[in-house]
This record gives structure tokens, C-alpha cells and sequence, in this order.
């Protein structure tokens, strides 16, 4: 086997055995033994909310030894037939072997980096809020780009994006949007985006054509299951009803719809503007307890600290990732110092490898500071 070859093998095999360490690989399929027995039981369906997610469970941990199989046994495959090849001289049979191992190499980092993702909300669906900051229309403009690339991110990965509240800019782009994000690991994979991010480039709303600099921030926080309960007492909120806005139509403006709920002992303020103002209570008061249980989950898990690092005001010195369009292309990660020249396809939703590299980054427990003093 030729060493190229061989060292593809080896980065299968290293990508196997921290699936089989994540995976409790010595007790998982005695606990998928156990959940499918539990899931027999003639009263499950009694408590529906624990019902849910003992399947849930279940179809997670059963979708990870299957994948896990396959891609043993597919390795193995391949390493056999391209032996076989060797000893028989035939190079098609050793060519195609080779091809196939090294389009595995591909699967086993994308299985390897989706079982960093087994935190306690990390399969849930998540709310997403993006807003400008210090730079005017130039960040309004800038917050508004960084929607169109979270919503290009989700689209291809599957995933539905619902709009549950947007603030327009004065001149262009948005003050503000919040979002709920659904799919498979919507949550683990969008809460490393969390903190601000910042855009160099020349403006396009100066006349002068100089270079701006501009900052937006993203909050990224879990929705709540039904089963995880988040009491909020009616005392430390003040709901507020006001007209949303909207485009076209003779009834637009002419009803009290939209809702916002402030959490007085955090300060914490989440609103929705849909049509019907019975939803948005709902809407927001769901949104609000998601963003309770998100600070709950930071005090209780210091390994994930380091994204939180950056939440500061959306300004200079507080930046995740820069955005360079001007006089280079160049985004970069200050967190994991991952980049790239590819600018567009960044702003075109590519971001697999930032969030990879985020995730690693966050399961080693390294501070921001250790891992850039260690690059």
C-alpha cells in the first residue's frame, strides 16, 4: 500500500476511535438494548413529553452505531480490495479502491466532528438573533448580509428557518432579527457563531468609496424542550403590545400584535411580531425561557466558556471572526485561527469549517488565549 494511501487509513482509523470514545462504544449497544425495551413498554405513551425523547434517544443513538458499522466496514472493504488489486497487478482495481478510501477519509471527519455534538441541547432547535452594531447604515447593512449567509448555512444543511421578529435599518439592512432555526443539530453546530463579528471593506454608501469597518453581533441560544421545565414567575416580566410592521395590505398598522417580553432580573427582552398576537405571547415567552435555560447551561459547563468570551458590546476588541473584503480577501476565526481566502463562499453560507474547528476547540477545554498562544 502505497504511504499516501497509508496515511489516509490512518486518519480513518484515528477518526473510528474517537466515534467508538464518544460513543461509550463498550456499553452502546447494551443501552440501545435497554432503549428498545423501554420503548415496548404499553404506558410510555402516557407521559408523551418523556415519550418523545426516550425515541429521540434511541433513533440518535441507533443512527451513530449504524453509521459507525458502515464506516468500519466500508473501510475495510476498500483496504481489502486495494491488497487484492496489489497482489493481482490490476491497477483499475487499485485505483478506484484508493478513491473510494479517500472520499471516506471525507465521511469519517464530518461523523467524527458530528459526535463532538453531545451536549445537553446540542440536537435541539435553536433561536438566533443578529444585530447590528457600532457603524450605522454600514452595520445595519453588515447584519443584514450575515442573515443571508446563516440562512444559506441552514438551507443546506436542511434545516427550516422561520422569521419570528425583524427591526429595519433607517437607511439600509436591519437593526435587528431574531430567528428559529429547526433541524438536526441546529443548536450544536449555529452555537458556535455566538459573539461578534466584524467586516472590512470598501462602502458602498460612500460616495467616496473608503474603507469601513463595521461590527454586528449573533446570539445563539437553544429552544427549550417540553420536558425541560423553566419556571418564570409572572412578577419579573413586563409584556408589552405594539404595531408591528409589515409591508402592503389596508389592515397593516392598524392592531397592537406584536409582543415584547422583558425579564426584569436579567434584563433580557425577546420580542415576536407575527399577525396573530396570541402567538407572539407564546413565541416570545418560548424564546425568553430558551434564553434562561442558555444561561443556565454556560454557569453549569465551564468547558464551553470560551465562545462566550467575545460577548461583549458589537465593537473593536470583542470580535469572533473578521471579514476582510478590502484590500485582501480573508476571513478569520481569532478563536481557532482557521481561515480562509474564499470570501464569497463563506458570505454564501460555507461555514462547516469554522464550526468544526470551534467545536474541537470548545470539547480540548483550551481557552481562547491557550489555543492561539498554541498555534
Amino acid at each position: 500500500m502505497r504511504a499516501e494511501t497509508e496515511r489516509v487509513v490512518e486518519d480513518i482509523e484515528k477518526s473510528l476511535a474517537l466515534l467508538r470514545q464518544r460513543l461509550g462504544w463498550e456499553t452502546a449497544e447494551h443501552r440501545l438494548e435497554e432503549l428498545n425495551a423501554m420503548t415496548e413498554d404499553p404506558e410510555l405513551w402516557n407521559d408523551p413529553a418523556r415519550a418523545q425523547k426516550l425515541m429521540r434517544d434511541r433513533q440518535t443513538l441507533s443512527d451513530a452505531l449504524d453509521g459507525y458499522k458502515s464506516l468500519a466496514q466500508d473501510s475495510g472493504d476498500q483496504i481489502e480490495l486495494i491488497e487484492l488489486g496489489e497482489a493481482e497487478g490490476d491497477e483499475a482495481v487499485v485505483a478506484d479502491a484508493e478513491a473510494a478510501i479517500r472520499a471516506l477519509r471525507e465521511t469519517a471527519a464530518a461523523r467524527e466532528t458530528e459526535a463532538l455534538l453531545d451536549g445537553e441541547a446540542d440536537g435541539n432547535d435553536t433561536f438566533l438573533e443578529i444585530n447590528a452594531g457600532a457603524g450605522g447604515t454600514e452595520s445595519c447593512d453588515w447584519a443584514a448580509m450575515l442573515v443571508r449567509m446563516y440562512v444559506r448555512w441552514a438551507e443546506q444543511h436542511g434545516m427550516k428557518v422561520e422569521l419570528m421578529s425583524e427591526s429595519a435599518g433607517e437607511e439600509a439592512g436591519i437593526r435587528s432579527a431574531a430567528y428559529r432555526v429547526s433541524g438536526h443539530n441546529a443548536y450544536g453546530w449555529l452555537k458556535t457563531e455566538s459573539g461578534v463579528h466584524r467586516l472590512v471593506r470598501i462602502s458602498p454608501f460612500d460616495s467616496a468609496a473608503r474603507r469601513q469597518t463595521s461590527f454586528a453581533s449573533v446570539w445563539v441560544y437553544p429552544v427549550v424542550d417540553d420536558n425541560i421545565e423553566i419556571e418564570v414567575q409572572p412578577n419579573d416580566i413586563r409584556i408589552d403590545t405594539y404595531r408591528s410592521s409589515g409591508a402592503g395590505g389596508q389592515h397593516v398598522n392598524t392592531t397592537d400584535s406584536a409582543v415584547r417580553i422583558t425579564h426584569l432580573p436579567t434584563g433580557i427582552v425577546v420580542t415576536s411580531s407575527e399577525k396573530s398576537q396570541h402567538q407572539n405571547r407564546a413565541n416570545a415567552m418560548a424564546a425568553l425561557k430558551s434564553r434562561l435555560y442558555e444561561m443556565e447551561l454556560r454557569k453549569r459547563n465551564e468547558a464551553i466558556t470560551a465562545q462566550h468570551e467575545a460577548k461583549g458590546d458589537a465593537g473593536w476588541g470583542n470580535q469572533i471572526r473578521s471579514y476582510v473584503l478590502q484590500p485582501y480577501q480573508m476571513v478569520k476565526d481569532l478563536r481557532t485561527n482557521v481561515e480562509t481566502s474564499d470570501t464569497q463562499g463563506v458570505l454564501d453560507g460555507d461555514l462547516d469549517a469554522f464550526m468544526a474547528a470551534s467545536l474541537a476547540l470548545q470539547v480540548s477545554g483550551k481557552s481562547r488565549a491557550e489555543a492561539q498562544a498554541a498555534d
